[in-house]
């Protein structure tokens, strides 16, 4: 008797990496970046890059991709996931996609910026970015103030998956397809069948890659290890959440008792303000001496 399929989720970053960074079968990636970058024509073929790219100077930042590649065209992708809060994904983003551009632009040449290939960013978020929009889908080029596309040689695609909400009846494309499968693996096992509209070959090839039941002895090694790191690395950002959080709190505490110390002292100069005057006490002096100008001396 066949056992029973035991599915990753591939919202974890040894899932993700089993899914979209199988080099023997890129079919699951390719239509995925199809999909998600409303490509008008199959991608056949991808190339795995180098996903781990030293700063360009001595104190510069560095990166690493969970997922870069190029198909035929040359046209680059880097895909990244994000399971914590992160406020500044965007400009991680743009930093990512910039330092690319730069090396795609080559000396020499006397147009260098004439024929570049595209550089697709995909992201995939655990958490909203954009609260004030109620899109789960973003899909950004460089527009000016009437909508109008003026360059899209660089392209962002957000997802923003905690806001999908779609039944599977409700599936337009095989994007929706893709994020439904991201969001609900877990639903999907514990159903007696996979839902019809899932049942594609690309989805297949995915889901076998993630069923922990047919995988290897040293595959399930390698799921263990890297189950106990990404559970150290969540507490790890979590304890520092906590810190920023407590230091903020601190923050606001000391400006909040400052603040306050500072209406008490006001008050107080006040209320001697008063009694001097109340005493005959010339009014320049009593300015002098409080620290309160003539005016609102004379206004007590």
């Amino acid at each position: 008797m066949a056992q029973k399929p035991n599915y990753i989720s591939i919202l974890s970053d040894f899932g993700f990496k089993r899914a979209f960074a199988d080099e023997s079968n890129t079919l699951f990636l390719r239509k995925s970046l199809e999909a998600l970058i409303q490509s008008p024509t199959e991608i056949e073929i991808v190339e795995f890059l180098k996903n781990d790219i030293a700063g360009l100077t001595s104190i510069g930042r560095g990166m690493r991709f969970d997922t870069a590649c190029k198909d035929a065209e040359g046209n680059n992708f880097i895909v990244e996931m994000q399971l914590t809060p992160y406020d500044d994904f965007v400009q991680r983003a743009k930093f990512y996609t910039f330092h690319n551009f730069n090396t795609l632009v080559k000396k020499g040449p006397a147009n260098p910026f004439k024929g570049l290939p595209t550089i697709y960013f995909i992201g995939f978020l655990a958490n909203d970015i954009f609260p004030e929009s109620e899109e789960y889908y973003h899909f950004a080029t460089l527009k000016n103030q009437i909508n109008e596309e003026i360059d899209r040689q660089i392209v962002y695609v957000f997802v923003e998956i905690s806001k999908f909400d779609k039944k599977e009846d409700e599936l337009e494309n095989d994007a929706d397809k893709l994020i439904y499968l991201m969001k609900n693996i877990e639903e999907i096992q514990r159903a007696s069948a996979l839902p019809p509209r899932l049942n594609e070959d690309w989805i297949l090839q995915a889901m076998e890659r993630l069923d922990k039941s047919i995988m290897s002895p040293q595959e399930r090694a390698n799921l263990e290890i890297a189950i106990v790191q990404e559970a150290s690395d969540i507490a790890a950002w979590n304890d520092q959440l906590r810190k920023v959080e407590e230091a903020e709190a601190k923050a606001e505490e000391a400006e909040a008792k400052a603040e306050e110390a500072e209406a008490k002292a006001e008050k107080s100069k006040i209320e001697v303000a008063k009694t001097l005057k109340e005493n005959g006490i010339d009014i320049q002096l009593i300015a002098k001496s409080t620290g309160l100008s003539l005016e609102e001396v004379e206004q007590l």
